[in-house]
């Protein structure tokens, strides 16, 4: 393997555990459970912008950054030869995956805590 990937690898690693240390304390601090499901109903933490949404965010822009600097390399004629288009390429990738998961997830639970919250009223306006 080369050293753009290694790096990348490297990184990634790093950047996946603070994520997932954040998401857990987060889970376990804010998130109701009631015979192991999450209760939407008093779990308030779905219906406001908290501190995963604002790492989500830094990770979007991140990803960006990494996008326009491998489109900058790749139209300057670096190859994958080049550690940097290593690099760019693999941060690239594993993060719009994740950046993208993570949205699909969050409308998911929040749909779920609007309907958790307002479901009796939205039926009875029907």
């Amino acid at each position: 393997m080369e050293i753009g990937w290694l790096v990348s690898l490297i990184v990634g690693g790093i950047m996946m555990v603070v994520i997932i240390v954040i998401a857990i304390a987060m889970g376990l601090k804010y998130t109701v459970r009631e015979n192991g499901k999450i209760n939407y109903k008093k779990s308030t933490v779905f219906l406001r912008w908290n501190v995963f949404d604002t790492l989500t965010l830094v990770l979007a822009i991140y990803t960006i950054l990494c996008v326009q600097a491998l489109n900058m390399l790749v139209s300057s004629g670096k190859t994958i030869e080049n550690p940097y288009v290593q690099f760019f390429t693999n941060q690239s990738q594993a993060w719009v995956i994740v950046t993208v998961v993570y949205l699909v997830s969050r409308v998911s639970v929040t749909l779920k805590a609007i309907k958790a919250h307002w479901g009796d009223e939205l039926d009875d306006e029907q």
